[in-house]
């Protein structure tokens, strides 16, 4: 939904939760200070610093210092990303709050992206696209990737969100005893009658886990905390949906099969076309100087790359009606 031009924009708060984010938090704050807006302002951007050890204060306070709409709450001690998220939403004075993890970097759209969609008062909470920076060079680096890219499928069928979200006001606090966040407010929006919508063209950058140990640190904590989120308060992520996930990697692997099957047939075409270009130099002495036409070839250069950018054309519509989220 687009606001015409006599409609006011979007308010947002927006929170950082940091803790130790001396080599992050510097570009995550120019980040927020330069997103790209036109239907949605960001009235303030707090960060709560928790039981940081490192500069991450010191660099805070120096941005606060240029920049007037970002404030700083120091936690003493660090008490979990919870305690912090509840310090913000004590603080934050609009009724649509942005939330992001200080170890992400949002793009310069994100912010609008995610915030747009609540012209739509049936709209809750939305989420971000991650996106990994890391080069998946390595083979934690791939799952990551692979992981990633599993998540966003999911999400496009039945969200679950994270690392960057949006939300609606609608409570004043997160209980104490929940780690996974995001995953909460999720389920206190549902219970409130209002959407859930994954934003695909909202993107946040993160580094992922790079060795196994830290990969299944990770995952494991958040298994942990979504079984405990299910078995307390009766809310299951998409995640857990064991047949829906599944559904999705078959569907990858799938892919995969037809990339390998691909690869092979085009492996056997060019050593065959080796050999028969081997027997024409070696065996004919046939140098080509007057080519074999592959007259399939011989075509309307502007024509075809005309019918091929109209292609392009219905496969992105084709993909953007599949992307629009479930309501």
């Amino acid at each position: 939904m687009v606001l015409d031009s006599t409609q006011a924009k979007l308010r947002c708060s927006v929170g950082v939760t940091a803790y130790n984010e001396e080599a992050n938090i510097g570009p995550l704050l120019n980040a927020l200070v330069r997103q790209h807006l036109y239907q949605v302002v960001i009235t303030e951007i707090i960060v709560v610093a928790s039981g940081c050890t490192d500069r991450t204060v010191p660099i805070v306070e120096s941005y606060a210092e240029r920049e007037p709409r970002i404030r700083l709450i120091v936690q003493p001690t660090r008490e979990g990303k919870t305690a912090a998220v509840n310090l913000f939403l004590a603080h934050a004075k609009e009724d649509i709050c942005v939330l992001e993890s200080g170890d992400t970097l949002p793009h310069a759209n994100a912010v609008e992206n995610l915030v747009r969609m609540f012209a739509d008062p049936t709209v809750g909470m939305t989420g971000a696209h991650k996106l990994p920076v890391n080069a998946p060079d390595h083979m934690v680096a791939l799952f990551t990737h692979l992981r990633l890219r599993l998540e966003h499928q999911l999400c496009l069928d039945i969200p679950r969100l994270g690392e960057m979200i949006a939300f609606r006001k609608v409570f004043d606090c997160i209980p104490q005893d929940i780690a996974m966040d995001e995953a909460f407010v999720e389920s206190l929006v549902i219970q409130r009658g209002l959407s859930v919508r994954y934003a695909p063209d909202a993107i946040v950058y993160n580094t992922g886990p790079d060795d196994v140990r830290d990969f299944v640190r990770q995952r494991r904590r958040n298994h942990a905390g979504h079984l405990y989120l299910r078995s307390k308060y009766g809310y299951a992520v998409s995640s857990l949906q064991h047949g829906r996930v599944a559904l999705v990697a078959l569907k990858e692997v799938w892919g995969a099969l037809q990339l390998v099957w691909t690869l092979a047939l085009l492996a056997v075409l060019e050593v065959g076309s080796r050999l028969l270009g081997w027997y024409d130099f070696a065996v004919k002495h046939d140098r080509h100087v007057v080519w074999d036409m592959a007259w399939s070839q011989k075509a309307d250069v502007a024509a075809e790359k005309s019918a091929s950018a109209c292609q392009d054309d219905k496969r992105s519509a084709a993909s953007a009606v599949n992307a629009e989220p479930k309501p």
